[in-house]
């Protein structure tokens, strides 16, 4: 007998002692199944599935009925049922181990911790996620398992621009970049309120967190938490941009990862020294009153900003690739700019659409990403100095020089050498 034989029970073994051991670990009482049987139990799986499908069919029904017989002798002391179930989830994966070890040791690791989190799991559900929070996860579910897959993976509509579940991938995307936010904000608590948010918003609007932001410097906040929150919110736009563009054209984020992240280390850098002279006190005003930060979403599923975007995305790419076939490349980057006023990412995104399906070629897809970011930007500082007046206006201006300028000679040169 050879190594590649033995292998397969040896890793049965080790899942059944594993689980088994921590079935032992977290009970004082005596269980019906401890370390032993759950490693006899495992072995017995990889045997059964030696012989054939059959065989561990009814030696599942076998241990079926051994787990059911054990639990009706011990379910006056522990009316739980966890030790049975993960019995029979042990000899499936000893069964498992015979054929694919590696995904059976994988699994064992992934039970296990579910097993040793019992309370932190229990104290979750039940004292941290809402009513609320659990109707929107199921939303989602919804939204990225049963409405995405039934949408048609083709091209359709004038100029055969438009792809539904490309489309409606992208809101799925941005609906699940909001629920990372949210976890955000719920992880690390209010007394970060200022940061925390303004990063969480700008995965869900960067321009209206700004506004948000700017009336926060209005009411006693102090300048500098809320025009790092704002700075913040642009530099979700930077991680956000190269989620988008890396779904949609690999090529195009090839050339534009560089200047990205270029300008988001600088942004990066803006915001901590922003932040960095703000008082104590200043991060309790804004903390404490809870009224007055702005958060990223109501709901931890924000499905309108997304199907906004999606609506802007198809009419932007309309408009981009009529521009394309009107005005040529001038057009792309005309529509692109206008589409930006709105959001950044449906100009980029509808730009990227173009150059992947060759209507426009990279170095006007990259320009045209330019022209969005740069209206987009445009009317960031508008919102800041109309929401947070002369002083914020001019901080928010002053802090998204820098960056906006190493991204644009960052590009002008990815550009340049092609």
């Amino acid at each position: 007998m050879d190594w590649q034989q033995i292998q397969p029970f040896l890793v049965a073994l080790a899942i059944g002692l594993l689980l088994g051991f921590e079935r032992e670990r977290s009970h004082d009482r005596e269980l019906p199944a401890g370390s032993r049987s759950f490693a006899l139990l495992a072995l017995a799986g990889a045997v059964a599935a030696s012989f054939g499908t059959w065989v561990v069919v009814v030696g599942l029904l076998g241990v079926g009925a051994l787990v059911a017989l054990a639990y009706f002798r011990t379910s006056d002391e522990d009316p739980g049922t966890t030790t049975e179930i993960a019995a029979l989830v042990v000899y499936l994966l000893g069964a498992l181990a015979y054929s694919r070890p590696a995904v059976s040791v994988a699994l064992a690791v992934v039970v296990a911790g579910l097993l040793v989190s019992k309370t932190r799991i229990h104290r979750f559900a039940r004292e941290i996620v809402s009513e609320v929070e659990l109707e929107d996860a199921i939303k989602f579910f919804v939204v990225a398992f049963v409405i995405l897959p039934l949408l048609p993976d083709q091209q359709i509509g004038p100029y055969g621009v438009l792809n539904p579940a490309k489309i409606w991938l992208l809101v799925v995307l941005l609906t699940g970049i909001g629920w990372v936010g949210y976890i955000g904000v719920r992880a690390l608590g209010p007394e970060r309120g200022l940061l925390v948010t303004g990063l969480a918003g700008g995965f869900v609007s960067a321009s209206a967190t700004t506004a948000s932001m700017g009336r926060v410097s209005r009411t006693g906040a102090g300048l500098r938490g809320p025009l790092a929150g704002a700075l913040l919110a642009s530099l979700a736009t930077f991680v956000q941009l190269l989620v988008v563009i890396g779904l949609v054209d690999v090529e195009v984020l090839r050339r534009l990862w560089l200047p990205v992240v270029a300008g988001l280390v600088v942004l990066s850098c803006v915001a901590a020294l922003a932040y960095r002279g703000a008082s104590r006190s200043d991060q309790d005003a804004a903390t404490d009153d809870e009224q007055i930060l702005p958060k990223p979403a109501s709901r931890p599923f924000a499905l309108r900003p997304a199907l906004v975007l999606a609506a802007v995305l198809t009419i932007a790419l309309l408009i981009g690739r009529w521009g394309a076939d009107v005005l040529g490349a001038r057009g792309a980057v005309l529509a692109a700019f206008a589409a930006g006023l709105a959001d950044a990412h449906a100009g980029s995104v509808a730009a990227a659409s173009l150059a992947a399906k060759g209507d426009i070629t990279v170095d006007t897809a990259l320009v045209s990403i330019a022209a969005a970011l740069g209206s987009n930007l445009l009317v960031k500082i508008v919102l800041a100095f109309t929401a947070g007046g002369r002083r914020f206006g001019i901080g928010f201006l002053t802090g998204m020089a820098a960056p906006a300028a190493v991204f644009g000679v960052a590009l002008t040169v990815a550009v340049i050498r092609g």
